[in-house]
């Protein structure tokens, strides 16, 4: 998929944005209705995403609404097609997902954190790409972004099923890149650091190089224009993933060890 495929985007079908009831998600829906963008805009809390399709809705743009929890990986992908009937999708944003880590009083991840992870951050959005792609294959143009997390890059011990989720992302999304490619479909892996958004504000403690939800969507709108295979923000995780690479495990293993973190439930 080059670049004038990608620009000729903003005047073709359907954005699907899921988790568009708040942060990301929500700026997203707001950006592309700036753009005139027709949006299929999904969410868990019904009142949040009426008001954000409201606001789409004032710019004149068509607006579907859909409200439906990811950890029912089977409902998704049917709800996917359904709306790419009626709805034809040429960008699909699976922006929705969950952040958990181990509590400061807890001695383990708990199992039901670690399968609920797992569903809606890795098994759900992989499945809901490969529907969009079988639904963009047959129009011969489309593109899909998931959403990682630079928490992908490290093994973290106090949030192991989160990590463990977004690595699972990150190499689905890489894989679906060189997979879709030669049949004219774009896939953008999205790997953001800390983002104002109500997931991160439960987290306790220092969150360096926080970025604005609005900020975060300029720049996956972006990414997405430019048919970008990777967007990973601030710049300085870029960086720090490199020197990463460069670190003998036994040392690495020793500072992830000894960080610590806590969020409010």
């Amino acid at each position: 998929m080059t670049g004038k495929v990608a620009s000729r985007m903003d005047e073709g079908g359907y954005v699907l944005i899921t988790g568009a009831s708040s942060g990301i998600g929500a700026e997203l829906a707001a950006l592309y209705a700036a753009r005139g963008r027709g949006l299929v805009l999904w969410g868990r809390d019904a009142v949040r995403l009426e008001n954000v399709a409201g606001h789409a809705r004032s710019r004149g743009v068509k607006v579907h609404t859909r409200v439906l929890d990811l950890m029912d990986g089977a409902a998704a992908i049917a709800a996917l097609r359904e709306d790419d009937g009626s709805y034809p999708l040429d960008l699909a944003i699976l922006a929705a997902g969950l952040g958990d880590m181990r509590r400061g009083n807890d001695v383990v991840e708990r199992a039901e954190d670690v399968l609920r992870l797992g569903l809606v951050n890795y098994a759900t959005p992989s499945a809901m790409a490969a529907a969009a792609a079988e639904c963009m294959v047959k129009r011969g143009r489309g593109h899909i972004v998931l959403i990682g997390s630079v928490a992908a890059f490290h093994a973290l011990p106090f949030a192991a099923a989160y990590s463990g989720s977004k690595a699972g992302i990150k190499r689905f999304a890489e894989a679906q890149q060189m997979a879709l490619a030669p049949l004219g479909i774009g896939v953008t892996l999205v790997s953001p650091g800390f983002v104002d958004t109500p997931m991160s504000r439960r987290v306790v403690g220092a969150k360096p190089f926080m970025q604005s939800a609005s900020a975060a969507a300029r720049r996956i709108a972006d990414a997405v224009d430019r048919n970008r295979p990777h967007l990973v923000f601030p710049f300085i995780f870029s960086v720090l993933r490199l020197i990463d690479t460069l670190v003998p495990w036994p040392f690495k293993r020793r500072i992830l060890s000894a960080i610590k973190a806590d969020q409010m439930n």
